[in-house]
């Protein structure tokens, strides 16, 4: 069996009681995920994870710190057709702000980009990671 890794970095975007969340269409249904993807050969993590908030939301960020790592494992995964022992290693991150307008991405993983009250993620479809996220996130006193 084949198999993958696959490192991506994720942004954390909070302000006023809201969070930034991509709606991805990848799967088997749209579900919202954190703005972020996966590395191009050679890049830098803090790189990508600025990098995708932009192309997936219009907004341009800093990073203010590194909340945490986050490693899981499919040893039986559906990888475009193909099962592969898949290992993904997520970096995440608090992220600013800085400018930008939002916007929709077209033709990639994710179509939709919003806001959401943090009070109010109970009632969508979530990618595990947001919560995994918000934890670390609140670990550092939010």
């Amino acid at each position: 069996m084949k198999r993958r890794l696959r490192v991506a970095a994720y942004a954390v975007v909070v302000e006023d009681g809201r969070i930034l969340l991509a709606r991805f269409i990848g799967g088997e249904r749209p579900r919202w995920i954190l703005p972020g993807g996966g590395l191009e050969h050679g890049e830098d993590p803090a790189d990508a994870v600025l990098r995708e908030l932009t192309e997936e939301t219009g907004y341009t960020g800093r990073i203010i710190r590194l909340l945490g790592l986050h490693s899981f494992h499919w040893p039986d995964r559906d990888w475009d057709g193909e099962v592969v022992d898949f290992h993904g290693l997520r970096v995440l991150y608090e992220v600013a702000r800085t400018g930008g307008e939002l916007r929709y991405e077209t033709d990639n993983s994710t179509d939709r980009a919003e806001w959401f009250a943090l009070d109010e993620l109970a009632g969508l479809d979530l990618m595990d990671q947001v919560q995994i996220a918000l934890r670390m996130w609140r670990e550092h006193g939010h």
